[in-house]
């Protein structure tokens, strides 16, 4: 009966061990195939959506709710956040532009990211003053500073005073209301 049990064991354990890796493996493949799906790529039914025009937009949250897929409106209408780790463009260093993903207002330049180990995208400086606005948040029973989209107020994420140089500065962001267009070379 010993010699069984020492046997029958140290199987099952391998399979419960293999079982439980291709459960994760499946849970997070699906979570990254699920962002880049919603990935706002097409701006058809989004009247609002301009990379030139930065007048400050005056939608209501109805509106978005119609516009906007459920996970980006989750984020940049109701605050919320996507898991640490799991965006898209968290560990993206290709040269380009970030883009509000809700009304096309560009950002930050990839040249101003850098690799931080919160978890999401970490800049230290936005793209121009007005590209982002700054307010108080105490949610959570934090005292924390959100960063919003300067055109359509969109939550983007936090600013915090643990960057590096010259600003100090991380701007730590949340990829579902982000859109990344890459620099073109010419030849």
């Amino acid at each position: 009966m010993t010699s069984f049990v020492t046997f029958t064991i140290p199987i099952l354990m391998r399979k419960l061990n293999l079982v439980t890796a291709i459960f994760c493996n499946l849970f997070f493949s699906q979570c990254s195939s699920t962002q880049n799906t919603n990935a706002m790529t097409d701006h058809k039914d989004n009247p609002h959506y301009s990379r030139t025009d930065t007048t400050h937009l005056q939608v209501t949250n109805a509106e978005w709710k119609k516009i906007l897929p459920k996970d980006v409106y989750n984020i940049a209408r109701e605050k919320g956040t996507e898991w640490a780790f799991s965006g898209k463009y968290y560990k993206t260093d290709t040269k380009g532009a970030y883009y509000c993903a809700v009304c096309g207002n560009e950002l930050f330049r990839s040249d101003a990211k850098f690799a931080s180990s919160c978890g999401w995208p970490s800049f230290y400086e936005a793209m121009r003053p007005t590209s982002v606005r700054y307010e108080e948040d105490h949610t959570h029973g934090m005292h924390r500073t959100e960063v919003l989209c300067g055109r359509c107020d969109s939550h983007l994420g936090h600013i915090f005073d643990d960057g590096p140089a010259p600003t100090y500065q991380r701007f730590c962001m949340n990829s579902a209301v982000l859109e990344f267009e890459p620099d073109t070379t010419m030849p």
